[in-house]
């Protein structure tokens, strides 16, 4: 049975993939596009922060590793035309799309709902639930120009088993997954794009930071020691699998 916790990448796995990371200019988003750059991807790294993104570039660049590409896209503010503007510019370099990956998300605010800001709530659900949505969509065309294609939507253990205060977080976490699953039943049978969630599990992040400031992050493993699973959902170990919500700890 395939378990994306007990993978372990060979060096050219991802060779000749063309993969798509949205907040791939730090954290979990960035240490997932080095290794997919590591395992012989070609990688589209999508990102709000233009000169992060060309750190993670130059990073990847300087190691020789294949040759990645830029799309800023901010996913709060951005309008139609900027999607469109991104699944134009990546079909007609690429001419298909091979893995995309939805890492990017906001936390907002650890409160009850009772006491939740509305303008919070909104912003919270709009970037981790609809802008994924859209991306999605107006990349599904280069998708499904792929062999072997596979979406993956980042996720938590807070959007599968409600918790007090977790608020916008939690129900935009629950809905990625309600959409993986809608998702993966449109296309099983029309086409060879698979769609899966996976929750990283505790990572020494930003937004760990920000939810438990408290915490001794020593304890908590860097993302570069989570990435492992994701080149399983993302590459050939995968195939076949769709539907399903996995974890990368535990």
């Amino acid at each position: 049975m395939f378990d994306p916790r007990t993978h372990v990448p060979a060096p050219d796995e991802l060779a000749g993939r063309v993969i798509a990371i949205t907040g791939a200019s730090s954290g979990l988003g960035q240490a997932v596009a080095l290794a997919c750059a590591r395992c012989q991807a070609t990688v589209v790294l999508i990102g709000r922060n233009e000169r992060k993104l060309e750190g993670v570039h130059a990073e990847i660049a300087a190691a020789a590793l294949p040759e990645a590409s830029i799309a800023v896209l901010d996913l709060e503010t951005a309008l139609a035309r900027d999607y469109d503007r991104v699944a134009d510019a990546l079909l007609e370099r690429y001419g298909r799309l091979d893995g995309l990956l939805h890492n990017a998300g906001l936390l907002g605010t650890l409160t009850p709902i009772e006491d939740y800001d509305v303008p919070t709530w909104c912003r919270v659900m709009h970037v981790n639930v609809t802008a994924a949505f859209a991306l999605t969509q107006v990349l599904l065309p280069a998708l499904k120009r792929s062999a072997d294609a596979s979406v993956v939507f980042t996720t938590s253990s807070v959007g599968r088993k409600g918790r007090a205060y977790w608020g916008a977080y939690a129900v935009s976490k629950f809905a990625l997954e309600g959409l993986a699953q809608v998702l993966s039943a449109e296309l099983e049978s029309i086409s060879q794009v698979r769609v899966n969630t996976l929750n990283p599990g505790p990572a020494r992040t930003t937004m760990r930071r920000q939810a438990y400031p408290a915490e001794d992050l020593a304890k908590v493993p860097p993302p570069a020691q989570l990435t492992s699973a994701y080149i399983a959902l993302l590459g050939p170990a995968s195939r076949g699998v769709t539907g399903q919500a996995f974890n990368a700890q535990g």
